[in-house]
Order: C-alpha cells, then structure tokens, then sequence
C-alpha cells in the first residue's frame, strides 16, 4: 500500500537533477563545458575518456545549479572557443586552477583578466601541428592548380569536352615565403622541400637549425620575402604586432602573379586591403582558411571572388587531431 501510494509522488525535476549533479561530483573534478556533442560541444566520442577523468559539467546545468556545483569545478575546457570566459565566470568558479583552451592561440582568451583570478591558461600547440600543416598545403596546391574552377568544368553540364589549353599554376620549383617559422611554419617548409620549392621565411628571430634541415633562406625584412615570393604563407600567432601585418603596402610588395595562404587568423590580413588587391589584380589569388568574422557576412566581397579559395576554419579539424588535441588538454590540466 505504502509503495502505491509513493508511486503517485510528484518528484521535482530540478531536485532531482541536484542531486544527480551533486553525486557525479563527490568523486572525480569538476570540468566546465559548453555542451557535449552539438556543434560546438566537446566531441561525443571523447566523451568516455573524459569521464573516465573528471565530472563533466554543462554550461546549461552550471547555470541552473550554481550553489551546488560553483565549488567542484577545478577546470575548464575551452572547446570551440566556448564556454566564454569572462569576469562573472571566473568570479563564480572559486576553486578553479586551469582553462585548457583546445588549439594553439589563445587570442580569444583575455590571459591578464583569467591570470588575475590567479588562474592558468594552457593550449595544445603539437597536438594541431601536423593536421594545420597538411591544410596549408592543401590549400596552396587548390588554389596554384585552379582547383575549385576546374571541378567546375568537370561536373557542369554544360561540359563537352576540356579544353586542351587550360591551365593552372605551376608548384614544383617555385618560390614559398613562410611569414612565421614555428612549429606549423616549420613542417610546412618540410612538406614544400618534397615539392621541390624553393623556400624563404620571415621571422622574428633567425633559425639556422630548422634553415639548414629544409634548406630554407633568411628574410629579415618582409617585404623582401614578398617581392620574391610567388606563394605567401601566413603562419604567426595574432598579436598587436602582427594586426593587420598584410596590408595596402605588404600587398603591392608582393608579385601580380602571387598567391596569399592565410592559416593563421583572419586579422592578420587587412581585408579590405586584401580585396583591393584581388580586384585590382595587384596579387592573382588567394586561400584562406581564416577570416575575420568567422563565418563572414553572406554578402562579403571574397565569398563572390573566382579567384578566392575559401575553408571554414578546418586546420586542425581531423579526426586524429582533434583526438591528439582533448588528450593534451587532459595531459595539461593534470599537470596543473
């Protein structure tokens, strides 16, 4: 009679959801996240491992549990950029000791706001190297063969037989400038010694090891990487210094019949400027895999241009380096 009668008690969902919270919490740390799967959750296939190492929070029950749940959370995983971390965030979290950030920059972090909560900032600068390397690559390859525009002509109905005469660049032999000789400059270089390029590099601070493996010639000044350079290859960090480092100037340095690769980040490169430049034919095309905003407006003058190569941000966007990326994040906050 007695179990009858708790059948047809009304349990409140958010109590239960508290208590459900509080229990997953009692022994492994707290980890913040955005969401779990969705598109800019963590991925639902790390998801095991993850447990296997921390309670995973949502923003969602974080929000709604906030007196409960403020004091397990020890970390946060920055996935997608997300969750935002901001001075109403951290001052809720009083335990909190680390953001992982899944990448190498961290330009989207304020790092003097989150230091000052006295809270580290660790990001996954190997875990993306090889996988942003091949993009680049990939990206100079679609744009030097006049890629986009030959698939094009191959599935079109319109098509009746190619034209013997149509062309696209040449690779093998020709002039790559690196702007940014790190660890993704660096394995780019590798990859364009195998193709035969000839290799220039703009850097803060000379190489001669990594110079003398690839082969690689020094440009202490850009603009004497960019008049020699028949593809340009931006792999630096975004900082105050290198805002807008491709601009009016940088672009009529450079050859009519250059290309532009930005891997790096959309600010990088003074759009505008940029535009101006396909338009007016001061360089012959460009491939971005960055831009600034992310995704851009649909009415934005690159997303209309022939001769702009266009990906959505996809460097690291591999299952193996996206693996490599939450494993090192992992490996981090455990060190913390």
């Amino acid at each position: 009679m007695l179990s009858k009668q708790m059948s047809h008690l009304k349990v409140d969902p958010a109590a239960r959801q508290r208590s459900k919270l509080i229990r997953m919490n009692k022994e492994l740390p707290g980890a913040l996240v955005e969401e779990i799967g969705g598109t800019i959750g963590v991925m639902e296939e790390h998801v095991d491992f993850l447990k296997e190492r921390f309670s995973l929070i949502t923003m969602k029950e974080f929000k709604e549990n906030k007196e409960h749940l403020a004091d397990k959370i020890v970390c946060i995983f920055n996935w997608a950029n997300k969750p935002d971390v901001n001075s109403e965030l951290l001052k809720a979290l009083p335990r909190l000791k680390v953001i992982a950030s899944a990448g190498a920059g961290v330009d989207h972090l304020d790092i003097k706001m989150i230091s000052s909560y006295g809270v580290k900032v660790a990001n996954t600068p190997h875990a993306v190297t090889n996988s942003t390397a091949d993009l680049a690559m990939t990206l100079l390859l679609v744009a030097a063969r006049n890629f986009m525009e030959a698939h094009q002509i191959a599935v079109s109905p319109n098509t009746v037989r190619f034209h013997a005469n149509w062309v696209g660049g040449d690779i093998t032999g020709m002039t790559l400038g690196i702007v940014g000789m790190g660890r993704i400059g660096y394995k780019i270089a590798q990859r364009a010694k195998a193709f035969e390029m000839k290799i220039l590099y703009h850097n803060r601070h000379r190489r001669p090891e990594e110079e003398k493996s690839v082969g690689a010639s020094y440009c202490e000044r850009l603009d004497d990487l960019l008049q020699q350079s028949d593809y340009v290859m931006l792999v630096v960090n975004l900082s105050p210094e290198t805002e807008k480092l491709m601009g009016k100037h940088e672009f009529q340095m450079m050859k009519p019949s250059a290309m532009l690769i930005n891997i790096s980040r959309g600010l990088v490169v003074d759009q505008e400027a940029l535009v101006e430049a396909l338009e007016t034919g001061q360089i012959k095309a460009a491939a971005l895999d960055v831009t600034y905003p992310e995704p851009l407006p649909r009415d934005h003058p690159l997303l209309k241009m022939s001769n702009v190569v266009l990906a959505p941000h996809m460097g690291t966007a591999t299952r193996g380096a996206l693996r490599l990326m939450m494993e090192e994040m992992v490996q981090k906050i455990t060190h913390f």
